[in-house]
């Protein structure tokens, strides 16, 4: 798999799983403690995650990180 369409595919799950919680863009980046500038720009695909982010909004949805992954 191509590496834009793996981030573009982590963003839209991470929408997904966002939108599914009832959460918006701000009230998850505040949980995650990441910015919402950031937050908005990974589900977008603008920016790349590392593991410790992807870690952060798995424990802010309450789901294991390996669902954000999953595809």
């Amino acid at each position: 798999m191509e590496e834009v369409i793996f981030y573009r595919n982590i963003g839209k799950k991470i929408k997904t799983l966002r939108e599914q919680a009832g959460l918006t863009q701000e009230k998850l980046a505040e949980k995650s403690g990441i910015s919402l500038d950031y937050l908005g720009k990974i589900e977008v695909c603008i920016n790349k995650p590392g593991l410790k982010t992807i870690l952060k909004i798995a424990n802010a949805l309450k789901i294991e990180p390996f669902k954000i992954l999953k595809f």
